[in-house]
């Protein structure tokens, strides 16, 4: 049985105050539950957080890592560092990366074989746009990310899946169950047809909009391990509702 997980994405937020009051909430939401807890602050806040989730329930990973191993890379962060600092975790290919970086999937690829090298936890992020859904592309989309990151990999039994629609994210619009239920059966029938993915044992996150009000219905569906939650995450009252209602306690 596949175990829910529940990843805060934190993107650009963030002081030392707020991290620190944050997680002296949420840390307690890591404790003897079923679901599987994950913060991702900024860079700057790793070592802060890795500090306030030790001896917790609670893990910590990054928001992306470089596909270089070291070298004259100014402003990148490799795998290895952020194994060697202690995250388990980290998050490639987020639609705000294709989106404000021009990440391709050739380029998601190759950081998942830096992340897998290094043995992090990878969580590789797929999902269509609004006028890519509209025109019907919203599986080709997926599958070409999805199948562009992950074959020709090793490994692949480390690896979780997000789907993150983008026209749900950070917009308040989130993808019905049916709708989200349809796209991760989708998902896993893909990875199915992936050399060395188990489509069985490998989760699959749901990621946009992920509120307290929506957590379990969400949850409630066959295909859904979890999620990636935005904004919701920094939020100590909604992300640990989210995180009860992906099996934690009440």
């Amino acid at each position: 049985m596949r175990r829910p997980l529940v990843m805060g994405n934190w993107k650009m937020h963030g002081t030392r105050g707020s991290v620190r009051r944050l997680l002296k909430e949420i840390a307690v939401a890591g404790e003897s539950q079923a679901a599987e807890v994950v913060v991702c602050p900024a860079f700057v806040h790793l070592q802060q957080a890795l500090n306030l989730c030790e001896g917790t329930a609670v893990s910590v990973g990054a928001q992306d890592c470089s596909h270089m191993t070291a070298g004259a890379f100014t402003g990148e962060v490799s795998a290895e560092m952020l194994l060697d600092l202690g995250c388990r975790w980290v998050i490639l290919g987020h639609s705000e990366r294709r989106q404000y970086h021009g990440e391709s999937d050739d380029l998601v690829a190759a950081k998942l074989a830096a992340a897998l090298q290094a043995r992090l936890l990878p969580v590789v992020c797929v999902g269509e746009t609004q006028e890519e859904r509209e025109a019907g592309e919203a599986e080709y989309v997926v599958s070409r990310q999805l199948r562009g990151a992950l074959e020709a990999q090793a490994g692949l039994q480390q690896v979780v899946v997000a789907y993150e629609p983008v026209w749900a994210i950070g917009t308040g619009l989130t993808a019905t169950p049916a709708e989200a239920q349809d796209m991760h059966a989708f998902i896993r029938a893909q990875l199915g047809e992936i050399a060395g993915a188990d489509p069985d044992a490998m989760r699959v996150l749901y990621g946009g909009s992920v509120k307290a009000a929506n957590a379990a219905e969400l949850f409630g569906q066959p295909d859904i391990d979890g999620a990636l939650v935005g904004g919701a995450s920094l939020d100590a009252n909604e992300f640990r509702q989210i995180v009860a209602a992906a099996g934690g306690p009440q």
